[in-house]
């Protein structure tokens, strides 16, 4: 059974990372949402370095892991870091160069002898096309096997740190006519000839992160650069297990997604709680429902939002720590807590009246970085089909 308190070692790394937000990645906030330049900020380098020596606990392992009860994993970590940085700032955090969304998905799938050559990873994840969103089974970008190359040919759109990234793992098809069970993932190196970055986006949030569309056309990469297995399933039943393999990816991301979104609330419930109280009032848990004000009645409202999002997140992780099939979790996760995020920081933007609206505080801010993680990584309405389908036992050409 989850045990929902966090363990010593990860309130640990809780209080450590939050430290970092907090003096690392708060002060240089407004400055980079002001600027939104393409140029990653000269200040996360040093930051980032420090990132990964001070905060990087070395994988659980089987010894790790209590004979009985929870094993907390990467997942778990990455899940506490993850909110703990977003505390600090979304799109600081997202720009940091040891963070990467397609990171995960090498993680996951690649061979320890493709991670040594690959090196240091800082991969963006490409996915979305002019033509494919959320429905990742349509998309028309082609891997063709030339010798022992692949080419690929396509137009990604969207892509979180694709200007800035040393590498991006591209989502192609081997074979378009072969639906998705063709679709497989390619870590393709930064620079590669043939891909190109043909525009990077202004943005309403998150402009310290950079979002760009990115172009490949006849873009040659080793053979050895697809993640996983080239073969192309010809049954039912192998198509589906195939094209779950590639999904899986999504598994071990939306939750840390989600987490994106519970570190953004959370800095925005703090901080309007922390000018509630320079006006008079401070948040008492001991009044009786009647006794509240309306006022107090909405926070009390969206602390509870908040803690039910956590939760949810905590255990989408905690069962991909325990191999334990997350697929609904995972989407249950990323709907409550992008919804929650947005629902929360747009409130705490109109408690906190003239001050929420003006940029004298972060609130503003946290609004409008919080709208990109109910819509990114899947939307609101794909996680809702998605948990529909587990629930009801359909399949995706059943219940569309």
């Amino acid at each position: 059974m989850i045990n929902l308190e966090l363990p010593k070692n990860l309130q640990d790394l809780d209080g450590l990372l939050h430290q970092f937000a907090e003096g690392g990645l708060r002060p240089i906030s407004r400055k980079y949402d002001l600027l939104e330049q393409r140029e990653l900020p000269e200040e996360l380098v040093e930051l980032g370095a420090l990132l990964k020596v001070g905060s990087s606990p070395q994988a659980t392992t089987d010894t790790d892991a209590p004979k009985e009860g929870n094993r907390n994993g990467n997942s778990m970590r990455m899940a506490v870091a993850t909110e703990a940085m977003c505390w600090g700032d979304a799109g600081l955090y997202l720009a940091l160069p040891v963070i990467g969304l397609g990171n995960a998905a090498v993680q996951a799938v690649a061979t320890e002898e493709q991670k040594t050559e690959w090196g240091e990873l800082f991969a963006a994840m490409a996915i979305t096309e002019p033509g494919c969103g959320s429905d990742s089974a349509n998309i028309k970008t082609t891997a063709v096997l030339d010798g022992d190359e692949w080419v690929i040919n396509g137009e990604k759109i969207f892509v979180t740190d694709g200007y800035r990234c040393r590498q991006v793992v591209v989502w192609a098809s081997l074979d378009t006519s072969m639906g998705k069970a063709a679709i497989k993932s390619f870590l393709v190196p930064k620079g590669s000839p043939g891909m190109t970055v043909t525009r990077v986006e202004h943005k309403l949030g998150i402009r310290a992160s950079d979002t760009a569309q990115i172009v490949f056309e006849n873009c040659r990469v080793p053979k050895s650069s697809l993640l996983g297995s080239p073969e192309i399933a010809t049954t039912a039943a192998a198509r589906k297990k195939a094209f779950g393999g590639v999904m899986q990816t999504f598994d071990n991301t939306r939750p840390l997604v989600a987490a994106q979104a519970i570190g953004l609330a959370r800095a925005a419930l703090d901080l309007a709680q922390d000018l509630l109280k320079e006006s008079g009032l401070e948040l008492k848990y001991n009044k009786n429902y009647h006794q509240l004000s309306a006022l107090e009645n909405d926070l009390y409202e969206l602390e509870a939002d908040w803690e039910s999002a956590r939760l949810l997140v905590l255990k989408a992780a905690w069962m991909a720590d325990n191999r334990l099939p997350n697929s609904m979790n995972a989407s249950m996760s990323k709907a409550k807590a992008g919804r929650m995020g947005n629902t929360v920081a747009l409130k705490c933007v109109e408690i906190c009246g003239q001050l929420g609206y003006s940029q004298s505080e972060l609130l503003e801010k946290f609004a409008r970085d919080s709208k990109i993680i109910d819509i990114y990584e899947g939307t609101q309405q794909i996680q809702q089909l998605i948990i529909a389908r587990q629930l009801l036992g359909k399949s995706s050409s059943e219940l569309k």
